[in-house]
């Protein structure tokens, strides 16, 4: 188990996301690196209290979070187990793009915000080399056990997609789908990651604290040599990683992962 480190607890009410949550990452991550084995007692409750200088009912929060993500088994009287056969879902590494946005639809379901042809943000016009409208898609994905939101998905198409992105059609198909059936065929995507803080709208559907980081993924996806439309998705690190997987090729290349710094630069 991790302990405080020269007197500091791991979790801290400064760090703008709930305390009970924070436990959670902490105890899911032993489980995850195997510190914590399938079948070992967790910690009582009390000394979890002591261990992280929190509340009994924040223990709880925790152990019950914990248990609803299958990772531990609570006892009445005795106390809280990890399960036998916990383990963090693990990346396929062989799996194609494709096979990665058949998985998310399968895990999850969406809840659709937005949706509308509006004009196209500065920034968006600008990554797709346009101006003028857009239809605008804006989705919240939820895990499909638990009704947990995962992620914000937010699309900017073309207008003239807005008779085939309905409402009623997102509600039985991904969007990937659609484009697919409407005779759009990507050739490529272009990715960029930065981190931001939550605002209140994006706090309020996430279920997270205003100010809290998050990620954000950019894609721009390229059909028939042109950026054809610009997809983000926004999550949150207490739930969601991004994993990259490249070849020894890719290495050696270059391709298919940069780092940018937007840095300012004296000026002459």
């Amino acid at each position: 188990m991790q302990d405080r480190r020269e007197g500091v607890a791991l979790v801290n009410t400064a760090a703008g996301v709930p305390l009970h949550r924070q436990l959670f990452l902490v105890l899911h991550d032993e489980i995850a690196r195997g510190t914590l084995a399938g079948g070992a007692a967790l910690p009582t409750e009390q000394s979890l209290c002591d261990q992280f200088g929190v509340s009994r009912i924040t223990v709880r929060r925790a152990l019950a979070d914990l248990a609803e993500a299958g990772l531990v088994e609570r006892r009445h009287g005795i106390g809280s187990f990890v399960t036998e056969h916990s383990s963090v879902r693990q990346h396929d590494t062989a799996g194609s793009y494709m096979d990665e946005l058949r998985q998310v639809e399968f895990e999850t379901e969406v809840d659709v915000i937005e949706l509308g042809v509006h004009a196209l943000p500065p920034v968006v016009a600008d990554r797709l080399g346009s101006s003028g409208t857009g239809l605008h898609v804006l989705r919240l994905r939820r895990e499909r056990r638990t009704g947990e939101p995962l992620m914000i998905t937010e699309a900017w198409l073309p207008a003239e997609l807005a008779s085939t992105v309905t409402r009623a059609a997102l509600a039985t198909a991904p969007l990937y789908r659609l484009l697919s059936d409407a005779g759009v065929h990507l050739e490529r995507l272009e990715h960029e990651l930065t981190a931001e803080i939550a605002g209140p709208r994006t706090a309020a559907l996430l279920g997270t604290t205003i100010g809290s980081p998050l990620i954000r993924v950019e894609r721009v996806a390229f059909a028939a040599g042109v950026p054809h439309h610009v997809l983000s998705i926004v999550l949150s690190p207490n739930r969601s990683r991004v994993l990259l997987n490249q070849s020894a090729a890719d290495l050696e290349s270059g391709v298919g992962m940069a780092i940018a710094h937007d840095v300012r630069r004296p000026t002459a």
